[in-house]
């Protein structure tokens, strides 16, 4: 009789390895001949992505492009007004990790670490800077563990229930937010659009049978100078989007880890009913790449035999990566930025932005703490005639500690960090500033997992025959199961000569009879 086997396909991701690398930025650029000259920069919002990687030998290759929007002062006849003007560039980088090899999946980011505009003269400015580029590495392995065995009389199977973290699928949704900005009468209409940005926060992802739901806020932005004026304008829509897409075996019990991210924006302007310009439209694209992955208990065969036949069990060693727990904590950031003496005293904000991204992170008992900076700049509206706008930039630490019971310092973390809220107000002579950051901690540990991935009887051989009884005295750390596979024989034959329940636990020096059965 042919041995059946019932098996169970497992397939998860391990992270080989990550690290990161800096890139450097130094580049001169020309004012348009459109623009006046240069006075004094105001703010560089530089916005810098990955639009390419690839695994290679021990190494992940990166390509990106930068955009940067400078705001400026002008020099003018009168009175300075603001401009600005907007650059493109590219970089590309190797990031080292160990171990890495051709069409691994791989996770990469980047993000200002510290960047500088300075006036080279009135027609030239020069941007420098780092980008910090991060990769991370990982395995993805697939194979089969034996669950079941069948086909053989009296064969004989011990079951084991073990966990395994198990990727289920991912899922990459596009989500379109659509803003239709109109300017109220009480403030001047649209001349020149300076700033339109997009921040993603509030962001969740449900699951359901079969099913998966996200929903996240666009936070659209945008700086303008008024129409024939200088003075500039803040206008901001926060947009409901969310998407569902079906996956087959999703339900609620399994964990979603989502990544949003903006991956296109244009604007346009328009003219309202009495042909003024006051109407923006704003359209975005939204990346929601969502990833489910489940625990699951499975029984596995952890050992069997038969006493009629001799089978071979080959088993395999795995180094599994085990997700043991994630959580996400909101901290608040508070910080008073003093104003320097050489710039004018702030009358009002016109706009606050901010950036933020982790620095360090470990892992103590019961908790990861995560350490970061909130990059943030303000732009304010000054009583002084000719510098009548100014900007502050600041960098404000943060710590936060993410509660995951059970974590150990020897188990390895991974951490996202992404700005909810930043407002500014005016506190005396200073600029409080207070923002909302959301971090996410995620706690993994490796372990070796021994599983049998096949079982094959041996040809021609056969346990040998014998009718007499054995008397067995239990040594220390015997079960039923390794006396009654010693002698193959079965736990059920033990327990009914010795009056035994197949639960029970042997006493070292106690007596068994053994059944007479076989002999290796």
């Amino acid at each position: 009789m042919a041995i059946e086997l019932v098996k169970e396909n497992i397939e998860y991701e391990q992270l080989l390895g990550e690290n990161t690398a800096d890139n450097v930025v130094k580049a001169e650029y020309i004012i348009p001949d459109t623009n006046p000259d240069v006075k004094e920069i105001l703010v560089l919002d530089a916005k810098p992505e990955i639009i390419n990687k690839e695994v290679l030998q021990d190494k992940v290759f990166l390509e990106g492009q930068i955009e940067f929007n400078v705001l400026y002062l002008a020099k003018g006849e009168d009175k300075s007004e603001v401009y600005n003007v907007v650059y493109n560039s590219k970089f590309s980088n190797y990031v080292e990790v160990g171990g890495a090899v051709h069409k691994m999946l791989c996770d990469a980011e980047c993000f200002v670490e510290h960047i500088d505009c300075t006036i080279i003269n009135e027609r030239k400015i020069s941007v420098e800077g780092i980008i910090k580029l991060k990769a991370q590495v990982y395995n993805n392995y697939k194979f089969d563990i034996v669950k079941d065995v069948a086909g053989l009389n009296e064969l004989q199977v011990l079951k084991n229930a073990t966990s395994i973290d198990k990727v289920i699928g991912s899922k990459s949704m596009d989500l379109v937010a659509k803003s239709h900005l109109v300017i109220p009468q009480d403030k001047l209409q649209i001349g020149t659009i300076l700033k339109c940005d997009i921040n993603v926060h509030k962001k969740q992802t449900k699951l359901f049978e079969g099913k998966i739901a996200v929903e996240a806020f666009a936070h659209v932005e945008v700086l303008y100078k008024g129409k024939d004026a200088r003075d500039l304008n803040y206008v901001e829509d926060d947009i409901l989007i969310s998407g569902e897409s079906e996956m087959e075996d999703v339900n609620p019990t399994m964990d979603a880890f989502t990544d949003f991210r903006v991956e296109a924006m244009e604007f346009s302007l328009k003219e309202d009913d009495l042909g003024e310009s006051r109407i923006i439209d704003v359209e975005s694209l939204i990346k929601a790449d969502v990833q489910i992955s489940s625990k699951e208990d499975v029984d596995i065969v952890e050992d069997a035999y038969s006493p009629e036949v001799i089978m071979n069990l080959e088993r395999k060693n795995y180094t599994m990566n085990v997700m043991y727990g994630h959580s996400t904590n909101d901290t608040i950031v508070k910080e008073n930025i003093e104003i320097p003496s050489s710039t004018p005293a702030p009358i009002q904000i016109i706009t606050t932005s901010g950036k933020t991204y982790i620095t360090d992170k470990k892992i103590v008992e019961d908790k990861v703490v995560v350490e970061g900076l909130l990059a943030v700049n303000v732009i304010y509206r000054t009583a002084d005639e000719d510098r009548y706008v100014c900007a502050l930039e600041e960098e404000i630490p943060f710590g936060c500690t993410i509660d995951i019971p059970g974590a150990k310092i020897d188990m390895m973390c991974g951490t996202k960090a992404s700005l909810e809220n930043v407002e500014a107000f005016i506190e005396a002579n200073t600029i409080s500033v207070k923002g909302l950051i959301s971090v996410c901690a995620k706690v993994n540990y490796i372990t070796d997992k021994n599983f049998i991935i096949d079982v094959t009887p041996i040809e021609g051989e056969v346990p040998k025959k014998k009718s007499s009884i054995t008397i067995y005295v239990v040594q220390r750390g015997d079960s039923l199961w390794k006396v009654a596979k010693k002698y193959n024989t079965t736990v059920d034959n033990i327990t009914k000569v010795n009056e035994l329940e197949e639960d029970s636990n042997l006493v070292p020096g106690e007596k068994l009879v053994i059944p007479g059965r076989a002999i290796i």
